[in-house]
């Protein structure tokens, strides 16, 4: 039998699309005022399955995010790993990080950023680009 990867998503994706499944139904269940409207977006698993990246979001516009990431990094995370223990039907259940993802506020930066260009130059069809209209805000 051929021990070849296969094709598709290797063992720590599927436990951390797993993770992310189990997690968001417990964040849904979970009575605290304080996590406000989070967004998980992403597990990532280490390799030796031992500690996992839980990539959050929250609205409105990530405020409280500091707080939010320290909540849950804090006797949440061990909660939560205690109640993975019970429901994600894993023989080891990885330590969990909670990490704030900043990349859909960059993403809608970088829109707000094409969007004022292309409007700038849909008003000044003549005018040539500024050499450095994307390279200060990269």
């Amino acid at each position: 039998m051929s021990r070849a990867p296969r094709r598709g998503f290797d063992r720590g994706e599927r436990i951390g699309a797993a993770l992310l499944r189990e997690l968001t139904q417990l964040l849904r269940r979970a009575k605290d005022p304080r996590l406000g409207e989070i967004t998980l977006h992403e597990v990532r698993v280490s390799r030796d399955l031992a500690h996992a990246k839980v990539y959050f979001t929250c609205f409105p516009a990530d405020e409280g995010a500091e707080e939010q990431q320290r909540l849950l990094n804090g006797g949440l995370a061990g909660f939560l790993r205690h109640e993975l223990s019970r429901t994600a039907g894993l023989r080891t259940v990885p330590q969990l990080q909670f990490v704030h993802d900043e990349s859909v506020i960059r993403g809608e930066q970088l829109a707000a950023l094409i969007e004022s260009v292309v409007s700038r130059d849909a008003k000044n069809p003549d005018a040539q680009p500024a050499q450095n209209d994307l390279e200060h805000h990269g």
